[in-house]
C-alpha cells in the first residue's frame, strides 16, 4: 500500500484516524497505532515483517546491554554486535547478489544468486534502529524498556517505507507525551494533501514524460529529447521524494508527532554542498552524525572520511555500479568545493552558483537513472550531442510545447514561493478575529479543492511508480 492510492486515502487512513481518536488514553492510542502500522507494512508481503521485528528485537536487547554495561568494553561489544546484526540483514537482502555476481565475474565463476525480494523500507528502518542504540550508547536518549514503544518508533507507518529517517532522540519523548489538537490534525491533513498533489499530479506527470524519452531505444533519442527527459526526471525525483516526506510529516502531525523537515528547496542551491544541506536532510544528517564525525570529520583523514561517506551514500540508494559512480561523483564535487571551488563561488554572482549547482545536479540524475552501464554511457553520449538521431526532432518540440505550462508550474513549485504565500496568509489570519475565521475557512476550502484534484489524478492515471522499492 502506498500513500498515493485510493485504498490508503479513502479506507486505511480514515479507519486509522477514527480508531485513534475514539480510543481514550495515549497509551492505548499508541498500541492501536502500532497495530495499524504493522498491518500497513504487512499489506504487501506479510513475511517481511519478520525482518523488521528481528531488527527491532536485536537493537532492543542490545540497547539494554549497552545501558547495563555502560562505561565498559562489554558495552562497546554489545553496540558493535547489535549494529552488525542489523546491517547484515540489510546486506543479505540488498547487496549480497551484487557482490556474488561481481566477484564471480572476477574469478570467472558462475555462482548462483539468491534473488531475494527486497523488503520495502529496510534501508530506512535499519538506519533508525541504529540511531536508537547509538543514541543510548552516547547517553543522548534513555533506554526504552517497553518493546512495544520501540517497535512503534521503528514501524510507524507515516515514515516507515519512504522516510524521513527519524532519529530516536528526536522522537522518544513524543511517544509518551504529546499533545493532540484539532488544529494539529488540520495542519497535518493539509500538509498531507499538498504532498499528495506533488506526487499524484507533479511527480507522476513528470515521470511519464521522462519515461517516454529515457526508457526507449536510445539510438533513436535526440539530444533535445535527452535533455527534456532528464529535466523531467529532475522534477519527478524531487517532487516524488519530497512528496513522501510531506505526506509523512503531515501524517505524523495528525497523530501528534513532529518530524523534522527533509527537503528545503534544494533546486535553489548555489553550490553542491548547499544542495546536500537541502536534499534528503535526514540521510545526510545520519551519515554526518553517525559516520563522518565519529571517523574524525574535518579534523583528521577528511578526504578518506568524505570518500567513504559518499560511496556509502551512493550504495545506500541501490546495489549497482551507477549508484557507486553517483556517490563518487558527489565526493569529487564536494571535495573540489572544500579545496578551492567553494571560495571561487563566493566571489561570483549568486546566479552563476545556482546555474553551476543545478547543471551538475541534473547530470547527476543521469547517473542515478540508469543502472545499466551500457545504456548510461549511450545516454550521456546522446546528451552531449554524439547520438545518431541528431540534435532535435519535431516530436521533441511537440512534447515540450504540450507540457510548457506544466513545466513552468514545476519550476514555480521548486521555488520557495509557496512558503512566502503561506507566511503571508498566516500573518493575515493573525490580524483579527474576523480575519482569523476567514483564514480558517479559506484553508478548509483549499483542502477540499486539493482533495478533489488529488483524487481525480489518482483515478485518472495508471502511472504511479513507487521509486523506493530498491531502498
Amino acid at each position: 500500500m502506498v500513500f498515493s492510492s485510493l485504498s490508503f486515502v479513502y479506507l486505511f487512513l480514515p479507519v486509522c484516524l477514527l480508531g485513534f481518536f475514539l480510543i481514550p488514553t495515549l497509551k492505548a492510542k499508541n498500541y492501536f497505532l502500532l497495530a495499524m502500522s504493522l498491518f500497513f507494512y504487512a499489506w504487501g508481503e506479510p513475511k517481511w515483517i519478520l525482518v523488521l521485528l528481528l531488527s527491532t528485537v536485536v537493537e532492543y536487547f542490545g540497547a539494554i546491554l549497552v545501558d547495563q554495561w555502560r562505561g565498559t568494553t562489554k558495552s562497546k561489544v554489545a553496540l558493535g554486535v547489535s549494529i552488525a546484526v542489523s546491517l547484515s540483514a540489510l546486506f543479505v537482502f540488498k547487496y549480497i547478489d551484487f557482490f556474488t555476481f561481481n566477484i564471480g565475474r572476477l574469478f570467472h565463476a558462475d555462482w548462483k544468486l539468491l534473488e531475494l525480494t527486497l523488503p520495502i523500507g529496510i534501508s530506512f528502518y535499519t538506519f533508525q534502529t541504529i540511531t536508537y542504540i547509538v543514541d543510548v550508547y552516547r547517553d543522548k536518549a534513555p533506554v526504552q524498556k517497553n518493546f512495544g514503544y520501540l517497535l512503534l518508533y521503528v514501524s510507524m507507518f507515516p515514515q516507515l517505507i519512504a522516510g524521513p529517517i527519524v532519529k530516536y532522540n528526536d522522537i522518544q519523548a513524543q511517544i509518551t507525551d504529546r499533545k493532540l489538537t484539532g488544529r494539529g490534525v488540520g495542519e497535518g491533513v493539509l500538509r498531507f494533501l499538498v504532498g499528495l498533489f506533488k506526487k499524484a499530479v507533479l511527480a507522476n506527470v513528470a515521470g511519464e514524460v521522462a519515461a517516454g524519452f529515457l526508457d526507449g531505444n536510445l539510438s533513436t533519442l535526440t539530444t533535445a529529447g535527452a535533455w527534456i527527459g532528464i529535466l523531467s526526471y529532475t522534477f519527478q525525483i524531487y517532487f516524488d521524494f519530497s512528496a513522501y516526506s510531506d505526506m509523512a510529516i503531515g501524517l505524523g502531525r495528525m497523530f501528534g508527532f513532529h518530524y523534522k523537515e527533509n527537503f528545503n528547496y534544494p533546486y535553489i542551491a548555489n553550490s553542491i554542498t548547499d544542495f546536500w544541506r537541502r536534499w534528503h536532510i535526514s540521510l545526510t544528517t545520519f551519515f554526518r552524525e553517525y559516520l563522518y564525525i565519529p571517523l574524525g570529520g574535518n579534523r583528521k583523514h577528511q578526504v578518506f572520511n568524505l570518500l567513504l561517506v559518499w560511496l556509502l551514500t551512493g550504495f545506500w540508494h541501490g546495489a549497482s555500479w551507477n549508484f557507486l559512480a553517483w556517490g563518487l561523483y558527489y565526493f569529487v564535487l564536494i571535495l573540489c568545493e572544500k579545496l578551492f571551488l567553494g571560495k571561487a563561488l563566493e566571489k561570483v554572482p549568486a546566479f552563476v552558483g545556482h546555474v553551476y549547482a543545478l547543471l551538475f545536479v541534473v547530470l547527476g540524475w543521469g547517473l542515478f537513472y540508469y543502472d545499466d552501464m551500457s545504456r548510461l554511457r549511450q545516454f550521456f553520449a546522446v546528451l552531449f550531442g554524439f547520438g545518431e538521431a541528431g540534435a532535435a526532432a519535431s516530436t521533441d518540440l511537440s512534447v515540450l510545447l504540450n507540457h510548457l505550462v506544466f513545466f513552468l508550474f514545476c519550476i514555480a513549485a521548486s521555488l520557495p514561493l509557496a512558503k512566502v504565500i503561506r507566511e503571508k496568509y498566516v500573518a493575515f489570519g493573525r490580524t483579527g478575529t474576523e480575519r482569523a475565521r476567514a483564514a480558517d475557512i479559506g484553508l478548509v476550502v483549499f483542502a477540499v479543492v486539493l482533495l478533489f484534484i488529488d483524487t481525480a489524478a489518482m483515478v485518472g492515471s495508471t502511472y504511479n511508480p513507487f521509486l523506493y522499492f530498491r531502498f
